[in-house]
């Protein structure tokens, strides 16, 4: 169950993050410099997706061993 975490808290913390930044870039949330701009809207869901990847690598490790 060690291995898992590192992998669970960095994926949920990026898709986090992301979720913020798209829907910043899709002025969905204002009052910030990134609200209404198209690079956080592109950057956000990269971010998104990377974290999804890490929390299914994690589990998909924890299931191999």
């Amino acid at each position: 169950m060690k291995r898992l975490w590192p992998f669970l808290l960095s994926g949920i913390l990026l898709c986090v993050i992301g979720a913020v930044w798209t829907l910043q870039g899709l002025n969905v949330l204002r009052g910030s410099a990134m609200s209404g701009s198209s690079l956080w809207g592109t950057i956000g869901p990269v971010v998104l997706i990377v974290g999804v990847i890490l929390i299914v690598v994690g589990f998909l490790r924890r299931r191999a061993k």
